[in-house]
Parts: structure tokens; sequence; C-alpha cells
């Protein structure tokens, strides 16, 4: 077994109390955490020239210190007192006749101001003056003329780039506001006496232009339910974009949920025109950050302004969202019909898949804190794919293994289809507490061990209708899926959890709503096959809780099964008692005991709690980890030629 490391950091608070006698006992079990609301609406929008202008200031805005110099360099102020309009008129005459970097800072400021004057009252007017700033600050950070005195250590410098970004943004709001900023569409504005025509185009993405519902701004919302906020500086507004539902083939459609959002940032590109030329050609490019991360302009390097953890979190905050985790455990007869695999960006060719499996009475939203900041590991996002399970935690893990190897059999035939991607043969499944059971079973062959926990009667006689008999072997028989290579559990009960016997079953058996369909086959079975089934063993009509009882004999089988060549496994365990033996310690759910197995690569124990031990700092590095040596060895590895799952030699 590969190396083990223990590493001890503060615990984090158990689950609330979720109201019941069998929510206070199912919640010791393996609870996702309670709801809270994810974002905030803000009073008003985060701009960072808020200080540099004033904005919100009594008397403001007003220009920064440094324009105003510039002005009484000028005597401006002297000449036309308070005129905003004439002053500004005055600096862009002198500016034409002697460009300089500071008047072009300066006309960024004060054209800026004048817009946030003039908005209420002229919007298009206010519009106009958006853009020129844009164009001035533009100007200053990247026309050749000021490369010999552009000092980018000045705090000028970057107030360029605030100037750029906050024009920028409110010139697409007031699009925004007339139903003009989409892709594909024309906007037709005027600045420093020049007719503009600014193209939407959409680039970098997967998504299409028609994916694109609508936008919001990051700047309007506050993080409060991730504990990592990640952005970047640089240039370009940081969006939320909002999927519009059923753009994609219905095949693929079912992978996208619904009401999805995805990161944006907006560029807006200034061409080079011909000298007195009336009009300007301008091009506001949406980029995925996630993909993209900086581009070129004048033959440098630009940095993308960004943000990928608010527009996460804002599709989090859909109320429908909430109880997902209680749904798919007390009502798993309604919850099948939302079950599946979900991909929270279009399926990426050469990028290997990284499968996500939460744990009993928990959803894929528990996996957020995790998927944001591996998401903002560039090592990581630039090779991997992110893919999450939802499945009704109600029912017996080994079902649940059933309809996931189902599931990602029927993603190799729908993105595997029109071209052979190797890296779908490479997957990776992360599993949290029960969720490491589904994910360690999908890469096992079962033989006859797992029925025989059922039934010393062969199979070929047990006496069902057809359709009973075929749901019940899916279950009981069945082969690796040989594209997964690499398992990660995390707080997984491989020897059962105490938690999941006696009181707590007889709960679990009175509050989980089994489908009918599956209780009157039970009895079905059972009146058909007498004396068949070893006692409290029938093959259905079990739910989750039962499964995970250390009486479970599948658990043993399990251990027993031999290690699939080809796979490797890893191991996170919990443990919280500080003056405890490690085989004696605990995840206040899991004991070690239980979590431990001896066929891993690694075993990494982290000092946290059961419900937060896939989401803590230790357990996050542990997969980067991971996930950098699988690309190692895979690196390290000749072709293969993989043969991903479900293919059948001929």
């Amino acid at each position: 077994m590969g190396e083990r490391r223990r590493i001890r950091h503060s615990s984090v608070s158990r689950a609330g109390l979720r109201g019941a006698v069998v929510a206070l006992a199912l919640a010791c079990v393996m609870a996702c955490g309670c709801v809270q609301r994810l974002v905030q609406l803000r009073s008003d929008p985060q701009n960072p020239l808020a200080s540099q202008l004033q904005l919100y200031a009594s008397g403001g805005p007003r220009p920064s210190e440094r324009t105003e110099q510039l002005l009484r360099r000028y005597d401006l102020p002297t000449r036309f007192g308070a005129s905003g309009t004439q002053t500004l008129s005055a600096l862009e005459t002198i500016h034409r006749s002697q460009p300089q970097p500071e008047t072009a800072y300066a006309l960024a400021e004060l054209n800026y101001i004048a817009a946030r004057k003039a908005e209420f009252a002229h919007r298009s007017r206010a519009q106009d003056q958006y853009l020129s700033a844009v164009a001035y600050a533009y100007e200053y950070l990247f026309d050749g003329r000021y490369d010999t005195r552009r000092n980018v250590y000045d705090p000028q410098f970057r107030g360029a780039c605030d100037l750029y970004n906050a024009a920028l943004e409110e010139c697409l709001r007031i699009a925004q506001a007339e139903g003009n900023f989409r892709p594909g569409h024309t906007l037709a504005l005027a600045t420093a006496g020049r007719q503009v025509e600014v193209t939407i185009e959409s680039r970098g993405f997967n998504w299409l232009a028609q994916d694109f519902d609508s936008f919001k701004f990051v700047s309007d919302f506050d993080v409060v339910g991730l504990k990592n906020r990640h952005r970047t500086s640089g240039l370009g507004v940081p969006l939320i974009a909002v999927r519009r539902t059923g753009t994609a083939p219905p095949d693929v459609e079912r992978y996208y949920p619904r009401g999805f959002s995805f990161p944006v940032t907006a560029f807006l590109r200034l061409d080079p025109h011909e000298p007195g030329s009336r009009r300007l050609s301008v091009r506001l490019e949406l980029y995925d950050p996630l993909e993209v991360t900086d581009v070129h302009v004048a033959d440098r390097r630009v940095p993308l302004e960004s943000d990928i953890s608010t527009p996460l979190a804002y599709f989090l905050d859909n109320p429908s969202l909430a109880h997902l985790d209680t749904f798919g455990l007390l009502r798993p007869d309604l919850a099948r019909r939302i079950a599946g695999l979900y991909m929270v960006q279009p399926y990426q060719p050469g990028k290997i898949p990284v499968l996500m499996v939460h744990g009993i009475w928990s959803s894929p939203m528990t996996w957020m804190e995790v998927l944001n900041d591996l998401r903002a590991m560039p090592e990581i996002r630039e090779r991997y794919q992110f893919w999450f399970y939802l499945y009704p935690t109600g029912v017996p893990f080994h079902e649940t293994a059933a309809a996931l190897r189902e599931d990602l059999a029927e993603v190799q035939a729908v993105f595997g289809r029109e071209r052979h991607d190797p890296t779908l043969g490479q997957m990776v499944l992360v599993g949290h507490s029960m969720g490491g059971l589904i994910s360690r079973m999908v890469t096992l062959d079962s033989g006859d061990d797992y029925w025989q926990t059922v039934s010393d009667r062969p199979f070929a006689a047990v006496n069902a209708p057809p359709e009973l008999k075929e749901s019940i072997r899916r279950v009981y028989f069945f082969e690796s899926d040989r594209a997964v290579r690499r398992v990660v559990t995390i707080g997984s009960p491989h020897r059962g959890s105490a938690y999941a016997a006696g009181f707590l079953r007889l709960l679990a058996q009175r509050f989980i709503a089994l489908p009918m369909q599956t209780l009157a086959s039970a009895r079905q079975l059972i009146e058909r096959n007498p004396d068949a089934f070893r006692p409290g063993a029938a093959p259905v009509g079990r739910t989750a809780v039962d499964s995970l009882s250390p009486e479970n004999p599948i658990l043993q089988v399990m251990l027993r099964s031999p290690k699939p060549s080809g796979v490797k496994y890893h191991n996170v365990v919990g443990a919280i008692v500080p003056d405890r033996p490690l085989t004696e310690n605990t995840d206040g759910v899991v004991t070690y005991a239980s979590a431990h197995v001896d066929d891993v690569e690694s075993e990494v124990v982290v000092d946290a709690e059961h419900s937060s031990l896939h989401r803590h700092p230790r357990t996050i590095l542990e997969i980067r980890r991971i996930l950098l040596e699988h690309l190692d060895d895979l690196r390290a590895q000749p072709d293969e030629g993989v043969v991903p799952a479900g293919h059948t030699d001929e």
C-alpha cells in the first residue's frame, strides 16, 4: 500500500438538525449540511472607481486629484469654471493636437463622470460617453505612441484598467436594458465624433451562441455561501451567462441541469482605423475564462478579468436545488425521474472526465466547494472535465451502482459515437461516503458471488416475470467498467456503519418511500420462490440504510473481490478524536476500521467530520495530487488503445 499521512486541522461543525426524529437520526449518518443562501444582491454594484472618483460621496462624482492637476496645468478650470462639457471639449482639442497618455487618461475619467451624470436623463448620450471612456482608456493602455512613456508600475496604469472595465460594464448595462446585448447582434453607437458599430461575438467557448439566454453582472452579487471566491485581475467585464434550456439535441440536453449558469468575460477590442475615418468597427468578444485566460492586443499578452465562482454560486442559489438531498432520500420513487449524470460544461474531447458521486442524504450540490477550488487550478481544468451523479439515495448502493454502469455506457454511446476519444477510457471517480462504495463497485466483476449473498439457488431457477428477473440480474451480475481507471473514496463505510443498524434502520424503513412497484415485486418474488432466499435477504425491497449495515454480506464480498487490473484506488479517512489511537478513531459516523482498506495506492487521514470531510481543504489538495499523478501515469504509459466501456471485441 502507498504512503499514509496523518493531517490535523480544525473540525467543521456537524450538520444542523432537520426537524423530526427521523431527521435527527439520519443526519447523524451522512447529512450534507444546512441550506443557506449562496449569493446576495448588492444594494450598489461593486465598482473599482468608487473611491477614486468619489462615486457615492456627497458632491460626487468628481475627477481624481491627478486629473484635476492636469486640468489646472492647462488653466481649464479658470477658463470654463464648473462647466464639465466645455472643459471636456477643450481637453479633447488639446489631446488631438498633442496626444499624451496623461490627457488620454484624464479624458477617460471625464467621459466616465459625464456619463454617470447623464445616465438617468439621457441614456443614449451616457452610453456614447461611456464608450468614449473605454476608447480613451484603451488608447492609454495600448497606443504604440505611448510605449516609451507608459509606466506599468504607476497606479494610474491600473486606474486605466479600472476605467476600461467600469465604463464597458456600464455600456453593456444600457445595451442589456434596451435588449441589444446578445451574441450575433450589432450595436450602433457614437464616440468622439465617429459612428461605431459594435459586433458581439462568442469566442473560446464550447457553448454555442444559441446557448446564451441572458446575462447577469458579477458586480451585482456578493458570494456568501462558498468559502473561496476565485477571481483574476485584468481587462474585461465578468458576467454570469444563464444557459437557454433545450438548445442541444435531446440525447445531449439531458446532461445539462436546467437554469445552469456559467462564467463569461466580455472584452471590447478597438481595431486600428484609417485617419479621418468617420466610422469605427469594434468587436465585443465574449470569452470562457475557464478556457481562455488572456488575449493578445498590440502584440502583448493581456490577462482577462474573471470570476469563476460567482456564476456557480448564482446557479446553486436556485431554491429548487435546496432540498434535492432530502427528496432523494425520502422519496426515491420520485427522485428517479431526475436521476442521472450531469455536466456543467459541454462535453470536451481530450479532457479526462472526473465523475463525483455524493453520499446518502446528499446531492451533487455537496461537491460545489470542491468544483470551485479544483477549477481554479489551471493544471487541473486544462486536462479534466467535471461531471456529477445524482441518484435516489434511499435505495441500496448496489442498485445505484447498476444504474451508474448503465449511465456510463450511455455516455460512451452519445459522446464516443462520432470519433474515438481515448480520454473517455481514463475516467476518475470520486465518491463521498456511500458514493465511494458505488464508485468502487463499478470497477468490480461479480461472478456469482453477489447473487450468493441472497440465495443458494441458481439464478436461472428463479421464478419471476422477465422484466423483474432482468432488473435483478443487472444488480447482481455485472462486469467491471473498463473506462474507469482510478477511484477516490472519501469517508466510505467499506465495512458498514453502526449508525445503519438497529433503531435507525427501523426509522429508515418507516420513512423512506420505496416505489410501490418495488414493494409489490418483492412480495411477488417471495411468493413465487418460497425458501429460495436467505432470511431477510430478498434481492429487492430494501433501503439504502439496510445496505450500509455492517451485517450486509455484499460489503464483505466487495472487500474480498480481487482488485481489477488497470484500476488504482485511493482513500481519504476522517479522524476527529484527538486522544484516541488511529485504529480506534472515527469521523463521527464511519470508524477508521470501516473506512480503511488495504488495496489502495495512498491513504490520507484528515481531522474532519464525516459531513465535511470531502470539502476539507486537505482533501481537495489530495484530490488535486491524485489527478496530477493520474496525468503523470498516463504520460509514462505507451498507447494502450483504451477500449471504452460498453465496447465488445468482434
